[in-house]
């Protein structure tokens, strides 16, 4: 698929992973339609990008439904047209299940998993009506196998990797792109703001940058993959643990402890950052 002049929708595009997308698209000469909750933070990634290409902002919450309609509206209206939906916005609340509010377990099923079904059913007509185009869902290694302190992130993300497989298999004599993308850790805000509280198996896995990610993200909207797991060799491990899960009891402590290792070396790191004097 050739993006100069597509329409793409990326959802949490202010920051990111999906501000490195964004950027990504716009060098490929896209039409871009930037989804998030804060205003200022999507004009001014749009500002950086407009002497790129064209791009739109719509400040909302994808878990509102009418919201999600309007969005695809109003993209329409915009640009004639739709062609790529990147459902990247999520919401994590960590810790362990009876120590978070049920109304915050509820925002993260609708965030990571409700809205990304919402909005790919609101796609599809638009982007059949173009012509054909793709829907690429970021989606995390926590879907492949359960992370206990993430308990239901990680059933969000599992019930959206499902959701893409079907999908996919439901339109599949279409000209439209289902993939998943199942990156590990990230380095962005998304956990770095909150190394304490990141379950140590986490960062027992190489940490990817947001712009690796988003090269994937292009990737899959035009290769044959229905996933992309970063690393590989981490969605490799995550697959035996999943078949095996004897094999999770084994290696389960083993990666505690890697992980745990980097954890504590990622916050001495942004410790002696913070104790840099300033010039």
């Amino acid at each position: 698929m050739v993006f100069k002049n597509k329409t793409v929708i990326i959802t949490g595009g202010s920051a990111g992973v999906g501000a490195a997308t964004a950027r990504s698209f716009a060098a490929a000469g896209a039409n871009l339609m930037l989804v998030a909750r804060g205003k200022k933070q999507l004009e001014e990634i749009a500002e950086e990008l407009r002497d790129q290409t064209r791009v739109e902002i719509m400040a909302m919450d994808v878990a509102d439904q009418e919201a999600c309609a309007s969005l695809f509206k109003k993209a329409r209206f915009e640009f004639d047209g739709v062609h790529i939906l990147i459902n990247n916005a999520g919401h994590h609340v960590r810790g362990r299940v009876d120590s978070i509010e049920a109304d915050e377990l509820g925002k993260m099923i609708d965030i990571n998993l409700r809205a990304p079904v919402i909005l790919s059913r609101l796609a599809l007509p638009y982007i059949r009506e173009s012509g054909g185009g793709a829907i690429i869902n970021v989606g995390s290694l926590a879907g492949r196998t359960p992370v206990s302190g993430a308990a239901t992130y990680s059933a969000s993300k599992a019930g959206l990797r499902a959701f893409t497989y079907a999908l996919a298999d439901e339109i599949r004599d279409e000209p439209i792109k289902l993939a998943v993308v199942s990156p590990g850790p990230v380095d962005t805000g998304f956990i770095m703001a909150d190394l304490e509280g990141v379950a140590d198996v986490t960062f027992s896995q190489p940490m990817s940058t947001a712009d690796e990610v988003a090269a994937e993200i292009m990737n899959l909207c035009t290769n044959t993959k229905l996933e992309k797991s970063m690393p590989p060799a981490s969605g490799i491990l995550t697959t035996a643990m999943y078949l095996f899960p004897w094999l999770g009891k084994i290696a389960r402590p083993l990666l505690d402890a890697k992980g745990r290792r980097v954890k504590r070396d990622l916050l001495a790191k942004l410790i002696d950052a913070t104790r840099e004097p300033k010039s």
